[in-house]
């Protein structure tokens, strides 16, 4: 049986979010940020780079660290390396463009861009510069956050910015405390901000009722020494979307270009946050229109799905577009740990429609894999493969740590799994391929207060985790509902089997006889009982 590639197809002691997969030689490469497993802040370790042979996508093997923070030389205030690209230069070489950040993100949008270089693809990296004018003058114009850049048939493009919605109100001149907000974040002076105002011939739309603005995504022209500006940075898109195709999707990071044919593909990350979207031209500066969204690591608007109805913790979500021997996927990361700061690389297959289109998918549990996951006797699967996640009221990635109480993806040392798993929680897995499977088994405990993850502050108390006591739960003589996992084929079908719980505050196997047909299928279960549980494995 050929090896099995499920989500997240790296590690599941790894984290890097903000993917960008290249393929250089017959390899696949996969750059990001990296986070820490159980950390409190965004891109708290170095980056590595992953990479696998084009023909088979379960072959990860990691490269390495390609890059150190403290490489950069303002590492001593900016100790954060966010979302990175590479691209081979004319020259042969490969270049690392990345942004960096003090911790929580403060200072990320005030930094010029990074440029680190190497004589492959995998690093080791050395520091080369900022982008910079030609007179040497750092290169900040808008705001430098989360670069992408392409070799454009030799052209060296470099892709950056964010968004917020200040300056969408009528009465931001007139208001300072709009302003004031964007001067805090964007590191300039309120002049400085209002200064871009003033300039409508820089906006996409040339029109002088919508000037430019600090705000949005822009693209820079490079020299071939990948440092200095050769064209003036200005929007691709307007920054302002009320009226029109952006509206209900309008940019706020991660941007990601690809060139298909002869069309553009600006692939970015929406207010939304928890979604990727696209934009097409047929140039790559102007005249992008929105097409729609490629993937949300809640699937909501898949099939119409509602922000009430989503399957995940959602957050912070952030990546691209790749074909690899014909297929076509999307790249995109997920939240574990209750947070934003411990992300996890997942990736879907997509479909290029001939009008250019991109249906959007839904997430699933096997991603890379060459079909749907064997569900065979003695398969076992880690639990925190699980696609869909939630209790029905799942929150919002905030960039904290909740306090609150949810079922969640999190580790104690080694050991990885779902916890906070209270009553009426869906666990799902999509797609299994079932052959001659007859019973369902899951290793699962209690949760108490000796095996329970805690966050404290920002710093996560794994002491809390301490060596198993086989002991139930205490809870005085309150009467329990029995625990048990129902099994279904469908997110609300009719159960197939039951699987009766014990209450053992340690790993237990426990087994239910289940006649699933032979075929593809998702699967899920249900948590019905007082106490909540946690749970490792599922096997067949």
């Amino acid at each position: 049986m050929k090896k099995q590639a499920f989500n997240p197809f790296l590690p599941l002691d790894e984290y890097i979010p903000d993917g960008e997969p290249h393929i250089f030689g017959d390899r696949v490469y996969f750059y990001g940020s990296h986070d820490r497993e159980g950390g409190y802040t965004f891109c708290m370790e170095d980056y590595v780079v992953y990479s696998a042979p084009v023909t088979d996508l379960s072959d990860w093997c990691c490269e390495g660290i390609s890059y150190r923070a403290a490489q950069d030389p303002d590492h001593s205030e900016y100790k954060y390396l966010y979302a990175p690209d590479v691209v081979r230069g004319n020259d042969g070489r490969y270049y690392l463009y990345y942004c960096s950040s003090g911790i929580y993100g403060y200072g990320g949008y005030t930094r010029p861009i990074s440029v680190a270089v190497s004589d492959g693809p995998a690093g080791p990296f050395a520091y080369l510069g900022h982008v910079k004018y030609p007179d040497g003058t750092l290169m900040k114009k808008y705001v430098c956050f989360d670069p992408a850049v392409m070799n454009d048939a030799g052209t060296i493009r470099l892709f950056y910015g964010t968004q917020y919605p200040y300056e969408e109100r009528s009465d931001f001149n007139a208001d300072p405390q709009y302003l004031a907000a964007e001067t805090e974040m964007f590191g300039k002076t309120g002049e400085e901000i209002l200064e871009y105002r003033r300039h409508p011939e820089s906006c996409p739309s040339g029109n002088p009722a919508d000037p430019d603005s600090v705000n949005g995504p822009v693209m820079a022209v490079l020299e071939d020494d990948m440092l200095t500006i050769k064209e003036e940075p200005h929007h691709i898109i307007p920054y302002k979307v009320q009226g029109t195709g952006f509206e209900a999707h309008p940019f706020f990071e991660g941007s990601s270009m690809r060139k298909i044919g002869d069309t553009y593909y600006f692939i970015y990350s929406s207010w939304q946050n928890h979604e990727l979207c696209y934009a097409t031209s047929r140039f790559p500066d102007r005249d992008f229109v929105f097409r729609g969204t490629i993937v949300s690591n809640g699937d909501i608007g898949y099939k119409g799905r509602t922000e009430l109805e989503k399957t995940n913790m959602t957050g912070t979500t952030h990546g691209s577009i790749l074909e690899i021997n014909g297929q076509w996927y999307v790249f995109y990361h997920r939240l574990t740990h209750k947070s934003d700061y411990s992300r996890q690389s997942c990736a879907e297959k997509i479909q290029i429609l001939p009008d250019g289109s991109i249906p959007q998918v839904e997430v699933t549990s096997c991603g890379l894999n060459h079909g749907p996951l064997e569900a065979a006797r003695g398969m076992c699967y880690p639990a925190i493969i699980a696609c869909n996640l939630t209790n029905g009221h799942m929150p919002h990635g905030s960039n904290s740590i909740y306090q609150t109480e949810f079922p969640n993806v999190t580790n104690c040392g080694k050991d990885r799994f779902i916890a906070e798993i209270e009553d009426g929680t869906l666990i799902g897995y999509k797609y299994f391929r079932f052959d001659a499977v007859d019973s369902v088994t899951v290793t699962a405990r209690m949760e108490t207060s000796e095996n329970k993850v805690v966050y404290t502050g920002p710093v996560r108390i794994d002491e809390r985790c301490i060596p198993e006591q086989n002991d139930a739960p205490q809870n005085g003589t309150q009467e329990h509902k029995e625990p048990v996992l129902e099994v279904r084929l469908e997110e609300k079908g009719p159960a197939v089997c039951q699987i009766k719980l014990g209450r053992a505050a340690v790993w237990t196997e426990y087994t239910a006889a289940v006649q699933i047909p032979q075929g593809v299928h998702a699967l899920y279960f249900v948590y019905h009982g007082t106490e909540k549980i946690q749970l490792r494995e599922i096997s067949f």
